[in-house]
């Protein structure tokens, strides 16, 4: 595993009439001294810049991650000259050729899940914000880490120090590891795949941190919700699915109906003085506080979303208090 930030080198060839290879070389340059500064080797390279390629390129430390957007189910794939013309492009920025993983995005019918690609179990480490995390680009459509959500985990991480932390819907537990490095009393992570709360628990050994304190659980959260009646937390992060139907859940989930109940659950597990940071990646969402029992919501979307993101609705999020008397 790398020990320090992997950043490739630029190629020579500077001029070139590839409109691809121009924008992400642009984007390269200014988002390397960023890297440098943070100690960052993960973040979006290009992401949709230019309508004729309907691309995310995401950077994992010399690998690239390119995922094409479909715009119906017969277009899920485009054809092989395109990708080999991309492949080119990309190579041809760096003055070493990189590993290239393609992965295609199709909007699915709502009560489709995303199956598992494949088993080889390949882990490689990354670097953001000097946290460690493991990657695996083979395996899901999903990598081990939301490159969106890498400020909303800088700024949550900042309330963190000395607070008991609960993050639900927990994925991987990237918010609990930067809870967790900033001095977070303890951190609960729940999430009800195996796979993902083991990932946690290697993430969480790939940073350093004491299990002892900083526990993960598999469990459906709506049904953790419904029975806890532990202590209460100080800091609750709610960052769940748009949609799942998941065998293991006894309902389907969506977040756009969900979220009240999601939210007056955590609000009663909260601690005076506390915050539930809500997020979502819901671009219908309408968060509704009529709905919500007496408590303040403070909309810190624009806080939360990364320089290296041109899509700025990529994901919404909410800072929830009880209402002072």
């Amino acid at each position: 595993m790398n020990e320090k930030p992997v950043l490739l080198e630029l190629s020579d060839n500077e001029k070139s009439d590839d409109i691809l290879l121009n924008r992400i070389r642009k984007n390269y340059k200014h988002i390397r001294k960023w890297c440098r500064r943070t100690s960052s080797d993960c973040f979006r390279l290009y992401d949709r810049d230019i309508p004729s390629f309907p691309l995310a390129i995401d950077y994992y430390a010399g690998k690239l991650c390119i995922q094409y957007f479909a715009k119906n189910r017969e277009d899920s794939k485009p054809d092989n000259d395109f990708e080999e013309s991309v492949n080119k492009s990309v190579n041809s920025l760096f003055s070493e050729e990189c590993e290239t993983v393609w992965k295609y995005r199709i909007k699915r019918e709502k009560f489709q899940q995303y199956e598992k690609l494949s088993d080889s179990k390949h882990f490689f480490t990354v670097f953001e914000n000097s946290h460690k995390f493991l990657i695996n680009l083979h395996d899901y459509l999903d990598t081990g880490l939301f490159l969106d959500h890498k400020d909303a985990r800088l700024f949550v991480s900042k309330f963190a120090e000395g607070r008991k932390v609960l993050n639900l819907f927990s994925y991987t537990s990237s918010f609990s590891v930067y809870a967790a490095k900033a001095g977070a009393k303890s951190t609960l992570s729940v999430d009800m795949s195996n796979t993902y709360t083991e990932w946690s628990r290697n993430n969480f050994e790939t940073n350093g941190i004491k299990p002892q304190s900083n526990k993960v659980l598999r469990e459906d959260c709506i049904k953790f919700l419904k029975s806890y009646s532990g202590e209460k937390f100080d800091l609750i992060i709610i960052d769940p699915p748009t949609i799942s139907r998941s065998k293991k859940m006894d309902s389907f989930f969506d977040v756009n109906i969900d979220y009240p109940f999601l939210i007056n659950s955590a609000l009663k597990n909260l601690n005076k003085g506390g915050m539930i940071f809500f997020s979502t990646n819901s671009r219908t969402i309408k968060l509704d506080t009529s709905l919500l029992d007496k408590c303040s919501a403070e909309d810190v979307s624009e806080k939360t979303i990364p320089f290296d993101f041109k899509d700025k609705k990529i994901h919404r999020a909410w800072l929830i208090k009880h209402e002072e008397k």
